[in-house]
């Protein structure tokens, strides 16, 4: 039985082996050429396996990208963690931006991530994708925004933060969560910010994050405190950027 259970165990570990590879190329496949020029066919004939053996760790080439952006997603969760956990915050407030560090270190040092989870996120490609990873994704979503919900309610625990009648912290959330990806998703794909004015759009969206938070009274407000020199901190202390 011990022979048995090592076999089904190096078994399974090359099929993980297997998969991490078929996964590296198709990153390195939408990079170069993009969503439609990704294919099974394609990714067999470089890796030199039959169409049989892609098949058999994926069903299409659309969960190969729900599995990158999982990829993605578990990485950018792992960075909220530690953002959430640093030991300089003395703050719900410092606490809160040195998440949104975490959020635009993960954009400027995984840019492709980024563009992997906007790609997933077209219904077209989702609604091919397999039931498991799908709520994959939306635990690991669900667990980034708990974090961030977590230091709302601490904010609020503490007094640094009374909600105006009839909005929540899961509003407040979604608040923010709009701002930033909607923010990344403008960064990663135009080539004309400079042109229409926007000289520093990473600048812009830590301003508007702030000026959104002061709107809440979230203290200290950001004419108390440089937050700008925050988020760098964050980034040079936790992600050793700088």
């Amino acid at each position: 039985m011990a022979t048995l259970d090592q076999k089904i165990t190096r078994k399974e570990r090359e099929r993980q082996e297997r998969e991490e590879k078929i996964l590296e190329l198709a990153r390195t496949m939408l990079r170069e050429v993009g969503y439609l020029g990704l294919s099974m066919d394609r990714i067999a004939a470089e890796m030199e396996y039959s169409k049989g053996t892609i098949y058999q760790h994926f069903c299409n080439k659309e969960e190969i990208i729900l599995a990158l952006a999982n990829e993605a997603l578990e990485k950018r969760l792992e960075m909220f963690e530690a953002a959430a956990t640093w030991s300089g915050a003395e703050t719900s407030r410092d606490r809160m931006a040195a998440i949104g560090a975490a959020a635009e270190e993960f954009v400027e040092r995984y840019p492709q991530h980024f563009s992997v989870e906007q790609i997933v996120r077209s219904s077209s490609i989702w609604e091919k994708t397999s039931e498991e990873r799908r709520q994959f994704m939306q635990v690991c979503e669900g667990r980034c925004m708990a974090i961030v919900s977590g230091v709302v309610r601490e904010a609020l625990a503490q007094g640094d933060l009374e909600l105006p009648a009839g909005r929540s912290v899961e509003d407040l959330v979604f608040g923010l969560w709009s701002l930033n990806f909607g923010a990344y998703t403008i960064i990663t794909s135009s080539e004309a910010l400079e042109e229409i004015g926007i000289a520093d759009p990473i600048a812009a969206l830590r301003q508007s994050q702030n000026f959104m938070l002061d709107g809440y009274r979230w203290r200290p407000l950001s004419s108390e405190h440089d937050f700008n020199e925050t988020f760098d901190q964050v980034k040079r202390e936790v992600f050793g950027n700088g």
